[in-house]
């Protein structure tokens, strides 16, 4: 079976696509199938947002629909930027404009434990849904470090590495990144669906 990716975005498409290719899933983004949509994420958790993409993307393609949405929760800020992280500080901020806003925020702060936390969910077109968690912990450094990866990934210290989320290699991000752990939880779930319909 084939799902599609419900995402604009060429990184998390391309991070998707090679953890869902690791774990035998056959996965294609929005423009290979002709889709041009955008999501509104309304949500006011990471689960409804992700269920939003999911479901609006499968209802336009006919397809199972796989989305996710993610984003950083800092303790000492009370948890944000959380579900706005993408829009932090005002939206329209790039990655590197969004690292120097979290830091300029955290000037100062000694307690910089943080953690990065993906939701998934799967949609299919009998109206069924599978959905999957996954978290990273850390600390947010005192200035970026590293150039791969997307967003937050420069000043994100992941715990026990010692280096930044952006100074991995793309298979060690993958290994251990938040959307990594969802993901892999993710096809797991769907193996067990498989076999409940063979079964079946």
């Amino acid at each position: 079976m084939k799902y599609i990716v419900a995402t604009n975005n060429p990184d998390k498409l391309r991070e998707m696509r090679e953890i869902l290719s690791g774990a035998g899933i056959d996965a294609v983004g929005l423009s290979d199938e002709g889709i041009d949509i955008e999501v509104e994420e309304t949500g006011s958790t990471f689960m409804e947002n992700a269920m939003l993409k999911a479901m609006a993307v499968c209802k336009a393609s006919g397809m199972p629909a796989i989305a996710d949405d993610s984003g950083l929760a800092v303790d000492a800020l009370g948890g944000e930027p959380g579900v706005y992280s993408k829009r932090y500080g005002g939206g329209g901020l790039d990655g590197g404009g969004l690292c120097g806003y979290l830091l300029q925020k955290m000037e100062g702060m000694e307690q910089r434990r943080a953690k990065f936390v993906s939701t998934i969910a799967c949609a299919f077109p009998d109206g069924s849904a599978i959905t999957a968690e996954g978290e990273c912990p850390g600390e947010i450094t005192a200035e970026p470090r590293g150039s791969g990866g997307f967003g937050y990934d420069p000043v994100f210290l992941v715990e026990g590495k010692g280096m930044t989320m952006a100074e991995l290699a793309p298979e060690e991000k993958n290994a251990v990144s938040h959307r990594g752990a969802a993901l892999r939880e993710l096809a797991a779930k769907l193996k067990v669906k498989k076999e409940i319909c063979i079964l079946e």
